[in-house]
């Protein structure tokens, strides 16, 4: 099955605004929270999403260190023992918003001048269900979502793999705000 317009357009949309961006630089990824043993699992999926992506992934950004960080926890309050949250994130009291909420994800993207994606700032809380996934699955969902600005839920499938290499094809822009734009993947879905 493929994907139509019209799907992909929602995938992108939040708010009544099209957003698909993705990133221009080399990805240089970092994991906190996770087991020593879960690290390789982690390390292998997000290597693997973006080599599918035909987009590098690199041990250091030059200008951030690393710019796709993944934070894990069992509880949203344990983000308020990460120093300097509020400076690294631009969002204050971020750790008692998501406590408040029954949310087990949260991602900011931070963009280049070009719109192009600067830093992902990916957080999971692993809890109910989640704390149940296998690790490759959830390694997987966690990769795929950063590669790509989704505005919806995503999970690693054929058709959203097609999506993020025809994203990823050199000669789509590093961002677009036009829903027109779901025309031009929707046709590199053919």
């Amino acid at each position: 099955m493929t994907l139509t317009q019209e799907e992909i357009a929602r995938l992108f949309t939040r708010d009544g605004h099209y957003l698909c961006a993705r990133w221009a630089r080399p990805v240089a990824p970092v994991i906190f929270g996770l087991a020593d043993e879960s690290l390789s699992v982690f390390s292998a999926a997000i290597r693997a999403a973006y080599s599918h992506a035909g987009h590098p992934v690199t041990d250091t950004d030059p200008e951030m260190g690393s710019n796709l960080m993944l934070f894990f926890c069992r509880d949203w309050e344990e983000l308020s023992g990460i120093p300097d949250l509020d400076k690294l994130t631009g969002q204050p009291d971020l750790a008692s918003r998501l406590a408040g909420q029954d949310s087990t994800h949260y991602q900011i993207f931070r963009f280049d001048a070009d719109g192009a994606i600067r830093a992902c700032l990916s957080f999971l809380r692993l809890h109910g269900p989640v704390a149940e996934s296998h690790p490759g699955v959830l390694a997987e969902t966690q990769a795929v979502r950063s590669l790509l600005t989704f505005a919806q839920e995503v999970c690693a499938s054929e058709e959203i793999a097609r999506l993020i290499r025809a994203a990823y094809d050199p000669v789509m822009p590093n961002a677009a705000t036009d829903p027109s734009h779901a025309l031009r993947l929707a046709a590199r879905l053919g």
